[in-house]
């Protein structure tokens, strides 16, 4: 019989990341389907608030682990933590969330447990055994794989199933002791981008990516980079967006030609770049062409600003095209933005 545990960390202010709910609702999903139990374990500084939220669940054990080291993200500490956890509920199936901390001391820690692990899953089904489904090469192929080895140690990736939901309840947690290793390592600060705005924001529903047209001569003949820039955050103010980038743009700052200074290679969506999932996707001064568009193809509404009425987004990459000015129509839009988020403030 499978023993399903569910493994996640919590955040700074002691709450779980939404992809760690969102590994939650598949844990529980597949304890049903395989009639088997389901245990929770956290780790984090402080775990008493977390476990309340998904104490509805229907677990039959929550366990924890907790001390001041684990409140920052560190290889030797989180490995430690995953191991004594794992060690104490004796899973056969370990499901966690693909969070960095979590992607990174996994792999060690499923090795000190002869155990087996597997990356970028998006979907869990039980039948004779358990299969999983999961992306290769930049998530142009798809594969399904079932495994013997156990335990089986499976990282979700974010937005493949629904966060969970649950009433809040006061939850019975048993302590895990854990045995620290020498800690050499401790974070001192944060480097924050030159603008100092944060632009990635993987829950946004919307992903605004900008191309490289933004940078390229105008109708005037000149180039416009700071009017860009104030476009773009602009509308990053107002709507929320996430920002991405097409390999051509995020790639100019090596080239000597005109950047947008916010804009990094961790903004770049694409065959080389990020795969993000958002409800909606709004492209600008972009051409569509497939290395980009891969990155686009678990994005569910596509609409695309461009001036050339045959780019690739117009043949059949996009729901929606606006053959327009990009400036223009960001500088409306960003008027309409700003009127109704001042309207709401108000009320």
């Amino acid at each position: 019989m499978e023993n399903i545990l569910y493994l996640a960390h919590t955040d700074s202010d002691g709450s779980l990341p939404r992809v760690a709910l969102e590994t939650l609702t598949a844990a529980r999903d597949l304890a049903v389907a395989l009639g088997a139990p389901l245990t929770l374990g956290l780790f984090g500084a402080e775990v008493q608030t977390a476990a309340n939220t998904i104490a509805s669940v229907g677990a039959t054990r929550i366990l924890a682990a907790t001390s001041p080291e684990f409140a920052q993200s560190r290889y030797a500490t989180d490995a430690a933590a995953v191991e004594a956890l794992c060690r104490a509920a004796q899973p056969t199936i370990v499901l966690v969330p693909a969070t960095s901390r979590l992607a990174r001391a996994l792999p060690g820690a499923a090795h000190r447990l002869n155990g087996s692990v597997d990356t970028h899953i998006t979907a869990i089904s039980a039948g004779d055994s358990v299969t999983v489904t999961r992306w290769f090469y930049r998530q142009r192929i798809e594969g399904t794989l079932t495994r013997t080895a156990r335990p089986w140690f499976l990282l979700l990736d974010s937005g493949s199933r629904p966060a969970y939901q649950g009433e809040t309840l006061t939850a019975k947690i048993e302590e895990v002791p854990v045995t620290l290793p020498p800690v050499r390592t401790t974070v001192t600060g944060t480097r924050a981008p030159q603008s100092g705005q944060q632009t990635i924001r993987p829950d946004s529903k919307l992903l605004f990516v900008a191309g490289a047209g933004w940078t390229k001569k105008q109708a005037d003949g000149q180039t416009h980079p700071a009017d860009a820039e104030q476009l773009i955050l602009g509308f990053l103010a107002n709507s929320k967006a996430s920002l991405g980038g097409s390999k051509s743009l995020v790639e100019q700052s090596g080239e000597n030609q005109a950047t947008l200074r916010f804009m990094t290679h961790l903004n770049q969506v694409g065959q080389t770049g990020a795969t993000p999932r958002h409800p909606k996707g709004l492209s600008t001064c972009c051409h569509g062409e497939e290395p980009h568009v891969v990155g686009w193809r678990f994005i569910n509404e596509r609409r695309a600003v461009n001036l050339d009425a045959n780019c690739g987004w117009a043949r059949g990459k996009a729901d929606v095209v606006y053959v327009a000015d990009a400036f223009e129509v960001m500088r409306k839009v960003n008027a309409l933005l700003a009127e109704k988020n001042a309207a709401v403030a108000t009320q």
